[in-house]
């Protein structure tokens, strides 16, 4: 009697001990940060590593993973991914973005907007080449394309959830900005397919700030943008239409047969609205930081011009320190320094050229809600092209109007305008803000973000 009493006294005891041991043993332990050099003390769980889409090609992602301020588990999970094509998301989302953290020196400074307030966020450098991801076979390298970069993500994600089971069931939204308006719809499309055969992934959302979409219309939208914005002249204005739009340049760029007419057009057009501007941010003095590094991939220039870059950019220097890629479990393969933006890697640029909004029209009809934002002082990818697009979107699938377009506020400011079609699919600007919204308007881009993830409109009065 004696033995069984203190068996079922032990019993308890040893069921908490085991349970610890497979908690440690769980392989998401060996990614857990203790800690980043600089950083402030934070409650929250940081994790980073690298998962194995591809055994053969030994194609390798990298990932940092930022767990909610409070009661993860009962949080949302949001992948953000960056665009370029070829930018990192750790480096621009997560260290210059709408994540907790941001070089300063030596130091790390905390966010006081970050995205981890309200939501578990998972930053993903994609594809292969991009930051610290990285192949041992060289050939992994050449000729990725949108295809290919969609299927690494979904594979990434299933491996993820089996890293980290927790949040297998958790509400995902998918986020992005820039050419992610071509990732991020595409990843979408492919889990779609996968639920239908079997239900593993709990898809709830996709949100995009000035992404591309559509080729002609996001581009060609740029010149009345500068023009509207006294960048250009009346005559530049009509030649960059006429003579030769913004569309059309980019693709004779990427096939390498600028005509002439196209060589002049461009060559006013840079004259005119002078390297003294940043074209990601009008209103921005012309020294920037590389998180704008993802805007000049999908905005080329001819050689005439040249960007003058910050001589002192943080987050380049603290991801090259060798203590940071130590704590992140990070290593460099195949290159010498950590990039903003890869130089190894051979995207097909073409695929610029494929129309991406079709796809967001089969997402909004398998009730999918969709958010596209804009920071309404970037030139690259204006707000007037995002703004037609979501329209006649909106027009194709019988969507009516149900937030007729009006001002949002945040706090006692306008923080931008909106519309909502169908209450799935919505248009907002953010006041005031580049290119990468939530570098530029932090504060703003966290109230669109909330907002998106609760389902509820944006603020109407202060």
């Amino acid at each position: 009697m004696a033995m069984a009493a203190a068996a079922l006294f032990l019993l308890p005891l040893l069921s908490c001990f085991i349970g610890t041991i497979q908690s440690s043993l769980l392989p998401q332990h060996t990614d857990k940060i203790t800690h980043l050099p600089g950083q402030p003390l934070v409650q929250f769980q940081q994790f980073s590593g690298y998962v194995n889409v591809d055994q053969n090609n030994q194609k390798a992602l990298f990932y940092y993973f930022v767990e909610a301020e409070i009661d993860p588990t009962s949080k949302p999970l949001v992948l953000w991914l960056n665009g370029g094509p070829g930018c990192s998301s750790i480096g621009v989302g997560a260290f210059s973005e709408n994540g907790p953290f941001r070089p300063n020196g030596q130091i790390l400074l905390r966010n006081e907007f970050s995205w981890n307030k309200e939501a578990n966020m998972l930053y993903l450098d994609t594809p292969v080449g991009v930051g610290f991801s990285y192949s041992t076979g060289k050939s992994s390298y050449q000729t990725v394309n949108d295809e290919i970069t969609a299927k690494d993500n979904l594979v990434f994600l299933q491996r993820w959830f089996l890293r980290f089971p927790q949040y297998r069931n958790s509400s995902l939204f998918i986020t992005g900005e820039s050419y992610a308006g071509h990732y991020v719809p595409q990843l979408a499309k492919l889990i779609i397919q996968l639920n239908k055969k079997e239900r593993s992934i709990n898809l709830k959302g996709v949100a995009l700030g000035n992404p591309l979409l559509e080729f002609a219309t996001d581009y060609n939208s740029r010149a009345e943008y500068f023009w509207s914005h006294g960048l250009i002249s009346d005559s530049t204005y009509n030649l960059f239409t006429f003579g030769c739009n913004y569309s059309r340049y980019v693709s004779e760029y990427y096939r390498d047969s600028v005509s002439s007419i196209c060589s002049r057009a461009m060559s006013q057009v840079n004259k005119e609205s002078s390297r003294f501007v940043d074209k990601y941010d009008v209103t921005l003095d012309v020294c920037i930081p590389s998180v704008l590094s993802q805007s000049k991939i999908i905005a080329p220039q001819q050689n005439s011009e040249r960007i003058d870059v910050c001589v002192e950019d943080e987050i380049v220097n603290y991801l090259n320190r060798r203590d940071v890629q130590k704590a992140l479990h990070a290593k460099l393969v195949g290159v010498r320094r950590w990039d903003v933006c890869s130089n190894i890697l051979d995207y097909d640029m073409l695929d610029l050229e494929i129309p991406t909004i079709s796809i967001i029209g089969s997402l909004i009809k398998e009730q999918i809600p969709v958010l596209i934002y804009s920071g309404d002082q970037d030139s690259v990818i204006p707000l007037t092209g995002s703004r037609t697009l979501v329209h006649r979107l909106a027009k194709e699938v019988g969507l009516n109007t149900t937030v007729p377009y009006r001002v949002w506020f945040e706090g006692q400011q306008v923080g931008g305008w909106t519309q909502v079609y169908g209450n799935i699919l919505s248009f907002a600007t953010i006041r005031g803000a580049s290119h990468e919204a939530p570098f530029s308007q932090p504060q703003r881009s966290f109230v669109l973000f909330k907002s998106f993830l609760d389902a509820r409109p944006l603020p109407l009065e202060f």
